[in-house]
């Protein structure tokens, strides 16, 4: 999320090159992700526990984050819905100048309260805040899922770093929610991240839209999609078609809740990227939660934009192509519900920084988890 100064200019960029020289223009880009996989080096971990308080507002909901490389900070996203506080981002520093992460050290700045169209805060269970970037105008863009289950619309909107609105870029219709049509609850707009530089903005649903065809079940993934908006025009210019992984675990009993998701979506440039698939289920071993980084390719795969439904064409739509990065499960940690990642500084040793961050959903049972990795080519 952001823009190539707000990512941390000098590891990005140095990334980004050694990247393209893998991912080799007009390769076939499964091949080239595949046999040119970028390398990931688990660093360390950092735990908030649920409860804790910051500046009167309860930490925690933190479903994404974005490092800003002018001011060496990070903004975290909580998907608070206005019920605790008003819906707000946290502003917070991570000590790892020695390349590790570990107790002690996160550490918050600030709270800052986003408004609305009307100035004011955010009335209660109005928006569901989900996705947050840093754009190369430093300005931050927000996503929220809405309520399709009481029909209120998911957006994308910009803000100042002061949390005031400027904002909408266009949602199409097909996205709007009815009973038949639309995001389903709780599986729109998670992801939102933009190239480095600067001119593409990416949101991802979570899952399909009803009418493009079923969520995700322990028998098959979901045909989520991606939008990538000109920043330059405010536009809607291309939708792509990522697939999801089908649930990793099944719930226990069978007849609990289970999903999984695109939570999270990172770009090197304007066609390759890093995704962040999160599985959930209820009663399954451990957490329950299964988090998965693939790298995805964009070249090859079909524009489907102006589509208002995919379900008769999907046999034949190219999707965006992706590769397993990490799963998470091999660090052999417990996993809370991570869901937001970012690109931080350049680690001691010239490494670029990748940090992930979890949302307890305020929940007793969960915590608050910072996780560092070192990323190279």
């Amino acid at each position: 999320m952001g823009g190539l100064k707000a990512r941390g200019a000098g590891c990005l960029l140095a990334l980004v090159v050694s990247l393209l020289a893998a991912f080799a223009a007009g390769a076939p880009a499964g091949a080239a992700i595949g046999s040119k996989q970028p390398a990931l080096e688990f660093l360390g971990q950092a735990i908030v526990p649920t409860g804790t308080s910051f500046a009167g507002t309860t930490v925690g909901g933190l479903s994404s984050i974005a490092y800003d490389g002018e001011l060496g900070v990070y903004y975290a996203l909580s998907d608070d819905q206005g019920t605790l506080q008003p819906a707000r981002f946290y502003t917070l520093r991570l000590d790892i100048d020695d390349g590790l992460l570990g107790a002690g050290d996160v550490h918050f700045d600030s709270v800052t309260t986003l408004k609305g169209p009307d100035g004011l805060p955010y009335p209660p269970l109005s928006l569901d805040p989900e996705g947050l970037t840093l754009t190369k105008d430093r300005e931050l863009v927000i996503t929220s899922e809405g309520f399709a289950s009481r029909l209120i619309s998911p957006w994308v909107r910009t803000y100042e770093l002061d949390g005031t609105m400027i904002g909408d870029l266009p949602v199409p219709s097909a996205f709007i929610p009815t009973a038949t049509s639309g995001v389903r609850q709780n599986l729109a707009f998670e992801a939102a991240a933009v190239a480095p530089n600067g001119r593409f903005l990416f949101v991802g649903t979570e899952n399909a839209l009803v009418q493009d065809g079923p969520p995700a079940t322990l028998a098959g993934g979901s045909p989520a999609r991606l939008l990538r908006y000109n920043l330059l025009t405010g536009r809607l210019d291309r939708q792509y078609v990522y697939f999801t992984d089908s649930i990793a675990e099944p719930p226990v009993p069978l007849t609990n809740f289970a999903v999984n998701g695109l939570v999270e979506l990172l770009p090197f440039n304007n066609e390759f990227m890093l995704s962040m698939e999160r599985s959930f289920s209820v009663g399954a071993p451990g957490t329950g939660n299964t988090i998965k980084l693939y790298t995805v390719a964009i070249p090859g795969a079909d524009d489907v934009n102006g589509a208002d439904s995919l379900a008769a064409s999907l046999s034949t739509i190219r999707p965006v192509r992706k590769t397993l990065l990490l799963d998470l499960d091999t660090l052999g940690i417990p996993l809370d519900n991570v869901e937001g990642m970012t690109i931080g500084p350049t680690l001691p040793d010239g490494r670029s920084s990748l940090v992930l961050v979890s949302d307890n959903n305020f929940a007793a049972a969960q915590f608050t988890q910072f996780l560092l990795f070192a990323l190279s080519p």
